[in-house]
Parts: structure tokens; C-alpha cells; sequence
């Protein structure tokens, strides 16, 4: 996950089980799929993990920019996906900085990641997510809740939280959903996940 080398915790040792995991894109996703953009646009996938959205986006005729600093991660999915349309950035939330000089996006998917930030992380990164994003633009974000996984860190973070502060940098919210996990073994051990998009005022600042 696309989080600094404290939250990247246990995702090395993770990685070959998580290159194996088989959930597609359109399942994975199915709660935001109408809000996607159809025709090309720019897309950041943070946390790109196995590269299965950064191909997905890819396939779709998108231009994906996928940043994972877990190098057992990253390296294995840029070596199975050579797509042109996929550039693979090794760097981490809550900075990006080697984003710093990059054009703006029309899409962020923050997928898994946000939960690994604490709170002093999470004020950091919204602006710079915020920054990230064109007027107009969208970011989707899912926020995990349950058992934290051993090696894992991660925190409880709520959608009221994280929708006041998205509306404090110009992103509000057009999704608030929240609904079991597809894993099984997660079902089974009380994993929900909260699904939330933010449009980007299109009002300067």
C-alpha cells in the first residue's frame, strides 16, 4: 500500500500471497463503476499493489500513473504489465513527492490505503490529494474496518472524519457506501469497508 514505510508494514512479507489474490477489478469496484470516466483521462491509483486497477484503467484507454513503495509488489506487477500507459512511481502517501511537478489527474483511486495513515498523516495528505486532483476531478477511496491483520498497522478512521476533511480542501462527497468484505476469511472476522467518492469544486480557491 501506497503509505510511508511504517504503513507499508507486513506488505512485503504479504506480497506473494497478494499478487495471488483473484478478486477483479469489476468486483472489487462495482460500487463506483457508473462514476469512472469513459473516455481517456489521467488516473493516479495509489497503492497500486498488484497492478490489477492500474491494468484495468489501462484497458479502458486511461493514461494510470501507479505509485507502490513496496517494492515485492511493485516490481513484479511493472514487470508482468509493460503497458505504455502505466507508469510506475516507487513513493508513498502522505507526501508523493516525487509527484511534485506532475500535471493534475481527473481520477484518484485511494484503494485500501487511507486506514494506514494516523491522524497527523491523514491532515498531511488530504491537501496534497486535493492538489493532485483537476477542478472537476474525482477521488474514490475505500476505508477498512475490523480486526487489523498481524504486521499490519493500521487505525479506525471514520467517513465523518474523512469527509470533513476532504470538504476542508475543496472535495465533497457524491458516495458514502458501506458493505461487507468479498474475502470470506475477512467476512467471517467482521471486515466491512466504507466506500467513499469526492468531487473537486471546480471553484478556484
Amino acid at each position: 500500500m501506497s503509505v510511508g514505510v511504517s504503513g507499508a508494514a507486513g506488505y512485503s512479507e504479504a506480497a506473494p500471497a497478494l499478487l495471488q489474490v483473484t478478486l477483479s477489478f469489476a468486483e472489487v469496484h462495482r460500487p463506483v463503476l457508473r462514476l469512472l470516466p469513459t473516455a481517456p483521462r489521467r488516473v493516479l491509483d495509489i497503492g497500486s499493489g498488484s497492478g490489477r486497477d492500474a491494468v484495468a484503467f489501462a484497458a479502458m484507454g486511461h493514461d494510470v500513473v501507479a505509485v507502490e513503495p513496496t517494492d515485492q509488489l511493485r516490481l513484479p506487477a511493472k514487470a508482468m504489465y509493460s503497458s505504455r500507459s502505466i507508469e510506475w512511481v516507487d513513493d508513498a502517501l502522505p507526501d508523493l513527492k516525487s509527484l511534485a511537478w506532475s500535471p493534475t489527474f481527473d481520477l484518484v483511486m485511494i484503494t485500501g490505503v487511507w486506514m494506514h495513515l494516523d491522524e497527523t498523516e491523514r491532515r498531511r495528505a488530504m491537501p496534497r490529494l486535493a492538489g493532485l486532483m483537476k477542478r472537476g476531478g474525482l477521488a474514490i477511496m475505500s476505508l477498512r474496518h475490523g480486526p487489523v491483520p498481524p504486521g499490519r498497522r493500521m487505525f479506525e478512521v471514520s467517513a465523518v472524519e474523512t469527509i470533513a476533511l476532504a470538504g476542508a480542501h475543496g472535495m465533497f462527497p457524491i458516495l458514502n457506501l458501506t458493505a461487507d468484505s468479498l474475502q470470506e476469511a475477512n467476512r467471517r472476522a467482521g471486515v466491512i469497508w466504507t466506500r467513499l467518492a469526492f468531487e473537486k469544486s471546480t471553484v478556484a480557491s
